[in-house]
């Protein structure tokens, strides 16, 4: 899991659902307490995300033991006619890093 950002205030370029696609992106065992802190937003948040997100097609998740085990939809299409054509897998093309990239950015 990647380390929790600083606090920042103001406004942002990405949206709550983004970022918590994204999360979920780079470590689809995630905890739903563990996105809560990284993307600093309340557990009964990140809750009605995932929910709002199986319910568009984006995610789905399956149990295994006590945990949730998430699948992201890669080539589903975003909402906003804005972005016809992107897929999901382009957007996380650009949000998540490889695990070779997170390493070299630690190490430094």
């Amino acid at each position: 899991m990647r380390a929790v950002p600083e606090p920042h205030t103001g406004w942002t370029f990405l949206t709550n659902h983004a970022r918590v696609l994204a999360t979920i992106a780079d470590d689809q065992h995630v905890r739903i307490r563990d996105i809560a802190a990284h993307c600093r937003l309340t557990e009964r948040a990140v809750q009605k995300i995932i929910f709002d997100l199986e319910q568009g097609g984006y995610l789905s998740h399956v149990r295994e033991g006590r945990a949730n085990a998430y699948r992201i939809e890669p080539d589903k299409v975003l909402r906003h006619p804005a972005e016809a054509g992107l897929t999901v897998a382009s957007l996380l093309s650009w949000l998540v890093k490889d695990e070779a990239d997170r390493k070299t950015a630690r190490d430094d």
